[in-house]
């Protein structure tokens, strides 16, 4: 339990220090581009409610079932998982398509074009990537909840870099734009890693022993 504990909170850890980068480089973009950012934000963490929901619900799901050594019911669970994150991204993008010049302007307040634009932009393009970023976060609890360790903390160093990199190198050139992609392109390649350690896990695999709890 201490091992799991001290992974967890390390993992948040370097997840908060990777948005005061990322939040470095925003802050030389001007005022108004922050604020459009950050209304985009707030906005953005209400529609990932249900994402992190579900992968909460994921981890005590597996955890249990692994307990009690119910391998088939972890697999349907994730297949199911990974259906209503296409589902529910799809039904967000539809509202984000529609809406988010409007849903911009009622958070913030404002009637400047350029908060509305940048605000309304990032939530266009984030919307779809909600499918990734709920099957990141459940296969990252899912590898918790089979006890994996240093598997969940490695994908949180892969973000913190991403951040890094985006921060000094493309945010400089490349403006807002590179915030907007920022955060997606780091979850592709987040969940292309957490795919294949929940993939190649020994329990899942149909190998059991002790080995993979030590993962």
């Amino acid at each position: 339990m201490l091992g799991q504990g001290l992974s967890m909170g390390f993992m948040g850890s370097i997840v908060a220090a990777g948005s005061v980068v990322l939040q470095y480089g925003i802050n030389n973009l001007g005022t108004l581009v922050i604020a459009g950012h950050t209304a985009a934000r707030k906005l953005f963490m209400f529609f990932n409610m249900p994402f992190s929901a579900m992968a909460m619900a994921i981890s005590t799901f597996v955890s249990q079932n692994r307990g009690a050594d119910q391998r088939t019911r972890i697999l349907k669970a994730m297949r199911c998982a990974v259906l209503y994150d296409i589902a529910m991204a799809a039904g967000v993008t539809v509202i984000l398509l529609l809406f988010a010049p409007a849903l911009v302007q009622l958070i913030s307040g404002s009637q400047e074009a350029v908060v509305l634009n940048n605000g309304a932009l990032y939530l266009r393009v984030v919307g779809p990537f909600y499918a990734v970023l709920g099957v990141l976060l459940e296969t990252r609890y899912a590898l918790q909840g089979l006890g994996a360790k240093m598997i969940p903390l490695v994908s949180s160093v892969i973000e913190l870099l991403g951040k890094i990199v985006f921060a000094f190198v493309f945010i400089p050139r490349f403006q807002y734009l590179a915030v907007i992609f920022c955060e997606p392109v780091i979850w592709c390649l987040m969940t292309a890693q957490l795919i294949y350690a929940y993939a190649t896990h020994p329990y899942i695999r149909g190998k059991k022993g002790k080995a993979e709890l030590s993962v």
